[in-house]
């Protein structure tokens, strides 16, 4: 037994913590079979000096464990063993260690700078001093933070290698502040640099590109700490001796894109000025730094009918290009960013709306390297004007997000959902970015709350969004209010808007999924006043039923069944049956969590009035035969899948959802609120076939239809790109927009069938699912205690599974077409047996599956050109014959669906 992966708050050897009480988590790696961990010993030390000792605690918790000394001093390196003994007799150690930042804002001795310009002034100002250092130095510091979005040069050399810090907060209440190793960088004489960007608290942003939605004047605070090595101590900050400047940087915009003028030449210096901003709202960076985590080379040099010179990078992202190239001085290169080409093949912007994302660089006669510093852009296409001898090979684009790391992986024997797989975590990296936003490419990039909570439990699949959400969480808190409830974005640079539905359930549900993914009870903890605070808010405004149907409602956000009729956005689902399950659904949440908080008196309340809620929903929304007001998908989804509807009522609603999809060729209409849980319903009903039929669709409405359109991330809308290639022109069309990802959930849950049990995954179940069409996935999850691996195949008439279950661990695991659950302990387990599915059954599957065939010219020449020959074979040709005697015309692309599934499933039997 060995111990890895040490933590501290979820990082490793952090610094700059401001965490009073930091927890520690760590994972034991072992070959053996059942192991778990029999007792833990923590010591903190500092300067070899013991702070605090956990002493030899007879406890299996590994996650999370809370460091109990006394209280921590600010700018200090503490040091922190482990040990662990496991129940097999063997002991391991592991060390790490975390600094702390300043603890409080207060303790900033440094005044907030800012600058003389006018507000037409659009470069950027560079705040600058010169300071000498006469001693050795042992250890530098930075702490620093600004109004606006800042990059840091010590002797012309960056610092870090951060994008947009500090982040993107509710400024009015927080703000954080970073700290950065200055170890190696100072020498005798210095200059230190700090350029101010716009970013989000002045930049323009919204709907309307409108600019100081927090303040009108950018500024910079930050101090320097210097050990020496004879114990002395220096500190630097900002104040009057600063001046300030502007450079090369002649404007940046997150819009609209950054101007570089490399033949620039230092403007005129002023002493700055100085300004105030509550320091008590500062705290120590909360999330992973925004930076360059990937970087993708050019594909193709297009010149487009236009005659537009393109160059394709082959996938969506989110980010900027880099550049490197030899102008001649005053040369002007312009980058222009697109997502898509159109049908013609010509440079399409449309998506992007008011936001230009144009980027213009200004060469100096030298060798160079460009990329913009404030701005980033949604695009995988790039036109270029202003240089004519265009090398791919000096084109890099560079993928910008937040740096979370990928902790899920997920790979199946159809290649269509292996790159949905891709487009899911595609628009994951392309949207969390330092905040959970809707899109990265046009005049929006907010933080829909809506968007953030359908899509949560799919994140923590793909990345460890921990840190991440729990900064976005506290934002949420500071933003809601008892008169508006909680905004639709956070942070909210809307205005006040009463909470909605769905959207504002992000204050219940977000906390909720972390805590069962982290077993983060701090984190339900210190969101329990804003998840009971939202609960209340509907409450007050319920009508003497004791049901919400007041207010704006986006209900199915997007919903195809009413846009079958009309161009209104809600879908056909009544919006207050939506809010009203949201209602009991977050109530129940609440319940759930007073009582693991030990909240009894709340736990009573909300619980009394969960079955209130529950009761007057079946008294409004579901008839006495159990007929449902809407009797739309999303509407018996979230009656099943929330466990809204009476028992009595549940074979209806579970037929009229099967039947509505079968009134539409087996096909779904959800929108934003159906859409996450649609799978989950029908797998968890007894519909899992159906919801496999759902999954594989590759015609329009259809995860797969983007996917044979050729999307490298997931679109907002079911049909951003129409059969004909046009686009869909309501002005609102991205084409990376995460929330129908959501079925990644499902994909990992049901398909690879790994589930918690228990909070964190402490215990863990293992229920693979098969559906026609894949017949194999292998998949695996990083959980906090260790990997979790989950994979199957079907072939040859026999069943093999594979599971590895981590140490300290235990799992149930349920085979496939068996009974019989196995409970195992942790290790790897292999099973192999012979599939119960006849040659009789395969024969009826696919008999079933061609009731929809088309008449027999389409389908011979749809069988010739996909797979030549395979109508001699007897399976398939009895199928198609009593297919082609029986059913109804259907369109020709229809029928080449058809006839891939009955392709794939004959590979997969290897017949």
């Amino acid at each position: 037994m060995k111990l890895k992966d040490f933590r501290i708050e979820y990082m490793q050897n952090p610094m700059g913590l401001d965490t009073i009480n930091p927890r520690f988590s760590w994972k034991l790696g072992s070959t053996e079979q059942d192991v778990m961990q029999s007792a833990y010993r923590i010591m903190v030390t500092q300067d070899l000096q013991k702070i605090w000792d956990s002493g030899k605690r007879n406890e299996d918790n590994s996650v999370l464990v809370e460091y109990a000394g006394p209280r921590l001093e600010a700018s200090t390196l503490y040091q922190v063993q482990v040990e662990v003994w496991d129940n097999k007799g063997n002991h391991a150690v592991i060390e790490g260690h975390f600094e702390t930042g300043l603890l409080k804002g207060s303790n900033f001795q440094a005044e907030w700078i800012t600058h003389p310009f006018s507000s037409e002034e659009s470069a950027p100002p560079v705040f600058y001093k010169e300071f000498s250092v006469e001693k050795e130095i042992e250890q530098a510091r930075i702490y620093t933070t600004s109004l606006g979005v800042y990059e840091i040069a010590i002797n012309g050399t960056r610092v870090g290698e951060d994008y947009f810090a500090p982040g993107w907060t509710n400024y009015n209440e927080r703000l954080q502040y970073q700290t950065y190793r200055l170890d190696g960088m100072l020498e005798s004489q210095n200059k230190i640099e700090i350029t101010v960007g716009n970013g989000w608290y002045k930049g323009i942003l919204g709907f309307t590109c409108t600019p100081n939605h927090y303040g009108d004047r950018v500024a910079a605070l930050a101090e320097i700490h210097i050990v020496y090595t004879d114990g002395s101590k220096d500190i630097i900050v900002t104040d009057k001796s600063w001046q300030v400047t502007t450079g090369p940087i002649r404007s940046s915009e997150f819009y609209m894109g950054e101007t570089y003028d490399s033949c620039f030449d230092e403007s005129q210096s002023f002493h700055v000025e100085t300004t105030s901003f509550d320091k008590n709202r500062l705290v120590a960076q909360e999330s992973e730094p925004v930076k360059i985590t990937k970087r993708l080379p050019a594909l193709q040099l297009i010149t487009t009918p236009k005659g537009e010179c393109v160059i394709d990078f082959g996938q969506i992202l989110t980010g900027f290009v880099e550049l490197r190239t030899k102008g001649q001085e005053g040369q002007l290169i312009t980058i222009r960013h697109a997502e898509v080409l159109d049908k013609e093949g010509n440079f399409y912007v449309e998506t992007l709306r008011e936001a230009v994302s144009i980027d213009r660089f200004i060469c100096n006669g030298k060798d160079q390297i460009f990329s913009p510093h404030f701005t980033f852009h949604g695009f995988r296409y790039i036109a270029i004007e202003g240089l004519d001898d265009i090398q791919l090979d000096h084109f890099t684009a560079c993928v910008l997000h937040s740096t979370l790391e990928e902790t899920g992986s997920f790979v199946t024997s159809n290649a269509m959902v292996n790159q949905l797989q891709s487009n899911i975590l595609w628009s994951q990296r392309g949207n969390f970015l330092d905040i959970p936003t809707d899109c990265p490419q046009r005049d929006e990039r907010l933080g829909w709350t809506g968007d953030a909570q359908v899509f949560a439990s799919t994140a923590t699949f793909n990345m460890n969004v921990a840190s991440f959400f729990k900064k976005w969480l506290r934002d949420l808190a500071s933003e809601q209010t008892e008169e508006y409830g909680v905004p639709h974005v956070i942070p909210n640079i809307l205005g006040n808007q009463e909470g909605a539905a769905a959207w504002s359930d992000a204050a219940v549900i977000v906390p909720w999924v972390m805590y069962q993914t982290y077993g983060d009870l701090r984190l339900l903890r210190e969101q329990y006043d804003s998840m009971k605070g939202w609960i209340d808010y509907i409450t007050a405004r319920c009508g003497a039923n004791g049901l919400w149907q007041t207010g704006h409602q986006y209900g199915d956000w997007l919903g195809l069944d009413k846009e079958e009729i009309s161009n209104e956005r809600t879908g056909a689902t009544d919006i207050y049956l939506v809010a009203n399950a949201y209602y009991a659904y977050s109530t129940e949440l609440v319940v759930r969590t007073a009582k693991l908080l030990d909240k009894t008196e709340d736990a009573i309340r909300y619980e009394a009035l969960y079955s209130q809620i529950k009761q007057a929903f079946n008294t409004e929304y579901i008839s006495s035969t159990g007929r449902l007001v809407s009797e739309t998908q999303t509407a018996c989804v979230l009656a099943l899948h929330f466990d809204l509807a009476e028992e009595r009522y549940k074979d209806r609603i579970r037929k009229t959802l099967e039947n509505n999809i079968a009134k539409h060729k087996n096909h779904l209409t959800t929108g934003f609120v159906g859409t996450p849980y649609l799978c989950h319903a029908l797998s968890d009903n007894n519909l899992h076939d159906l919801a496999g039929t759902l999954f594989l669709k590759e015609d329009f409405p259809s995860w797969l239809y983007a996917v044979k359109k050729g999307a490298t991330t997931i679109w907002e809308r079911w049909n951003s790109i129409l059969p004909d290639g046009d686009f869909e022109t309501s002005g609102m069309n991205s084409l990376n927009h995460y929330a129908y990802g959501s079925i990644g959930e499902w994909m990992y849950k049901k398909l690879a069938g790994i589930n918690p049990i228990e909070a964190g995954y402490k215990r863990i179940l293992i229920k693979p699912q098969f559906i026609r069409g894949i017949s194999s996935v292998d998949a695996a999850y990083d959980s906090v205690y260790g990997e979790i691996k989950s994979s199957w195949a079907c072939r040859a008439g026999k069943i093999i599974v594979n599971v590895t279950i981590p140490a300290n661990t235990t799992a149930i695991i349920v085979l496939p077409e068996k009974t019989e659950p196995v409970e195992v302990g942790s290790g790897s387990y292999s099973f192999e047996y012979a599939t119960e599915t006849s040659l009789e059954r395969e024969r009826f599957t696919m008999d079933s599956t061609l009731k929809e065939i088309v008449e027999e010219p389409t389908a011979v020449q749809m069988l010739n050109e996909h797979a030549p020959g395979m109508l001699d074979h007897p399976m398939l040709k009895f199928a198609y014959d009593l297919s082609v005697s029986e059913m109804l015309v259907n369109t020709p692309e229809e029928t080449e669906q058809l006839f891939r599934s009955v392709i794939q499933m004959l590979n997969a039997s290897k017949v």
